[in-house]
């Protein structure tokens, strides 16, 4: 198994869709990259902002933790 990288809050704030090309988002320890979702255009999902952890937003969200699923794991949350 591959050890995957840890990244800071503040690491993962920079992925937010305008300070640097990734767009990247955090739920229950992993981060997931998002860059090339058409969902996440310029970092902003309907409510939602990249470059956070978005692990206490699921509740407010229309859909189940399943949509992760689809995304690649490209991280560890510090």
């Amino acid at each position: 198994m591959i050890e995957l990288p840890v990244y800071t809050k503040s690491q993962l704030a920079l992925r937010n869709g305008q300070d640097k090309p990734q767009i990247w988002v955090a739920y229950k320890g992993l981060i997931y990259d998002v860059t090339d979702s058409r969902l996440w255009r310029n970092g902003k999902h309907y409510e939602h902002w990249a470059g956070q952890d978005l692990t206490d937003e699921l509740a407010d969200a229309p859909h189940t933790e399943t949509v992760f699923e689809k995304l690649v794991v490209i991280g560890k949350l510090a």
